[in-house]
């Protein structure tokens, strides 16, 4: 009998031992800052574009447009001096609970609507522009067809479409669930929602005026993600994300005239690989 109770309480004692070793090779967040750098590729839904002048207001009805990702190359992904060439994505985070984190980030995309597309256009330009629809008429259209020629339009944010935004992050460890009992590698399930602006730097040739080739706050976003974060030997991760969102811009600047804008709404779609580190301050 005292040999079965003596048994029992060193089973006991070695469960719990095991069980402490195993919470030892969980990574502590708490406290912890992270900062990461990467590459993003993404899709957009198709938009209807409002453009206004002292002399012009139209609207381009679902406007196709796609993104713009350079050919891979060392020089021109990894050079900082050709930082946005590449769509990229950039943050710094800081753990201010075990799951969860806030992070300021800034995401670099580039939209560029699909030239010689044909589209529908409803509004008036006015005729000393000389541009005509479908049907030969040149003022007003009413759900006429045009196509989108450069002497008529060229849109694009390609330097870039530029989210910048805060959102708070939770991180889940599921080592363990993958058999995975090593502190120098851990696997972390993430998801995250976030709001921010737009402050894109709109390439825009509309009706052969002179282009306004500057930054710009547009407008504002939002967004939820969720993404598999890779930790090497406690302080080094690769992560990837697959991110959705809103995008509403009131005021893009297209022209160097004032009165000249337009505005758009769509929905995006992201998907990134991540590069960074976590490290602690104090």
């Amino acid at each position: 009998m005292k040999i079965s109770k003596l048994f029992l309480l060193l089973m006991m004692i070695l469960a719990t031992t095991l069980q402490a070793q195993e919470m030892d090779t969980k990574l502590k967040n708490k406290g912890k800052f992270y900062a990461y750098w990467g590459w993003n590729r993404a899709k957009y839904s198709a938009s209807d574009i409002t453009f206004k002048g002292n002399d012009y207001n139209f609207t381009l009805k679902d406007v196709v447009a796609k993104d713009k990702q350079i050919p891979f190359s060392v020089n021109k992904y990894l050079n900082p001096g050709n930082i946005s060439l590449p769509q990229t994505n950039a943050a710094i985070g800081y753990f201010f609970h075990e799951n969860y984190s806030v992070v300021l980030g800034l995401d670099h995309m580039k939209y560029v609507t699909v030239q010689d597309q044909w589209l529908t256009i409803d509004g008036e330009i006015d005729p000393s522009y000389g541009v005509t629809g479908a049907d030969g008429a040149v003022t007003p259209f009413v759900n006429d067809g045009i196509k989108q020629t450069k002497d008529f339009l060229q849109f694009e944010h390609t330097d870039g479409l530029n989210y910048i935004h805060v959102s708070i992050n939770r991180f889940d460890d599921i080592s363990e669930h993958l058999g995975i009992h090593t502190e120098n590698f851990r696997i972390n399930l993430t998801e995250g929602v976030g709001a921010g602006f737009l402050m894109p730097k709109t390439n825009a040739t509309l009706l052969g005026k002179e282009r306004h080739d500057d930054f710009h706050i547009s407008g504002y976003g939002i967004h939820t993600q969720f993404g598999l974060n890779f930790v090497f030997f406690k302080h080094f991760f690769v992560q990837t994300d697959l991110r959705g969102g809103y995008i509403n811009m009131p005021n893009i600047r297209t022209t160097n005239d004032k009165a000249d804008s337009a505005s758009q709404d769509f929905t995006f779609l992201q998907g990134t690989l991540l590069i960074g580190g976590r490290f602690k301050i104090f």
